[in-house]
């Protein structure tokens, strides 16, 4: 099976030379790491070559590296039912610079695009309806960012005076990434059921 990915890998950077960067195997599938702006042109050449056949979307996500100074992967994963094959086309972008929509190409992308800019902040230039899918109305930052809180911004809940939702402002005693599990205020002051079998080890 690596042997038939790697002759489709061969095939497709001698087809693609300017666009694939790098390709590899792991767990009997094949990744391909692209340039961000040609590929439409890739997948476009995925789905109609004979010998790719790649015309099922599974899905398009995320992957958040604050660390890098492309903060982001953009991961596309393709089915191949004639060949019976998959393959995982990846590429790099950050929160300013806009990665090309395929939602021409697959028709599917349009909601996955949705998606990664509601979850993540990927721009996609082109898209026909770029706006938040999952998240309400005037939601702030994008929430599978790793720098977004955990607690989020706000929380809603709905008020019996004003018969409405209302949203207020997160307030906790100490945030959660940083949490002080011996605060005493948040230990009992009693032993726990349990926690005299403790009290002569050590």
């Amino acid at each position: 099976m690596d042997e038939a990915l790697s002759e489709l890998a061969e095939h497709i950077a001698g087809h693609l030379p300017n666009e694939v960067i790098s390709s590899e195997i792991g767990l009997h599938e094949l990744v391909m790491r692209v340039d961000r702006n040609s590929i439409v042109k890739v997948l476009t050449f995925l789905r109609d070559d004979t010998n790719c056949g790649f015309r099922i979307l599974i899905d398009i996500s995320g992957v958040d590296w604050p660390q890098r100074e492309q903060r982001f992967d953009v991961v596309y994963n393709l089915l191949s039912l004639t060949h019976n094959q998959r393959i995982r086309v990846k590429l790099e972008t950050d929160e300013r610079q806009p990665v090309p929509s395929v939602a021409e190409v697959f028709s599917a992308a349009g909601w996955y695009e949705r998606e990664a800019w509601d979850m993540y902040g990927i721009m996609f230039s082109g898209h026909p309806d770029l706006r938040r899918l999952l998240t309400d109305y005037g939601f702030e930052g994008h929430p599978l960012r790793k720098d977004f809180p955990l607690t989020g911004h706000v929380e809603l809940r709905y008020d019996d005076e004003q018969k409405r939702v209302v949203y207020e402002p997160v307030k906790l005693t100490q945030e959660f990434r940083t949490f002080d599990f011996l605060s005493p205020w948040e230990g009992a002051e009693y032993i726990l059921p349990g926690d005299e079998k403790s009290e002569g080890e050590g």
